[in-house]
């Protein structure tokens, strides 16, 4: 499948959420992104840059949804990468709930609202 990597134009996860709005809080306030489309039960989320990242939000209740899969999120990880080590721990630590991963300032986990573990590395 040495073709199939090449194809791949766009990644984004999908955080199925009972906190919309919070969600969507804490992902714009910690890390930049603002809602590029918006309904009560999705928001597509976007960062600018040199690379544009994206996440998206989808109400856990949404019919769109196989009924076995209607159930907010329960385990994942996703790792960010940032280029403002001191900068991002100072933002991270006034939001609250960073825990210094191994003792080391360059490498924090924070969660978000629906319990989604961030292990926010600096480059």
């Amino acid at each position: 499948m040495s073709g199939a990597v090449s194809m791949l134009t766009s990644f984004c996860p999908v955080i199925c959420t009972s906190h919309m709005d919070e969600t969507r809080s804490f992902y714009a306030g910690l890390f930049g992104f603002t809602a590029a489309h918006q309904t009560p039960w999705y928001t597509a989320l976007v960062r600018h840059g040199r690379r544009q990242h994206e996440l998206a939000l989808l109400d856990h209740a949404h019919p769109s949804l196989p009924g076995p899969l209607r159930t907010p999120v329960r385990a994942v990880r996703l790792t960010l990468t940032v280029a403002d080590g001191d900068g991002a721990w100072e933002r991270l630590a006034a939001h609250g709930g960073v825990e210094v991963a191994g003792g080391d300032r360059r490498h924090v986990v924070v969660v978000d609202p629906n319990g989604v573990r961030l292990d926010v590395v600096a480059a």
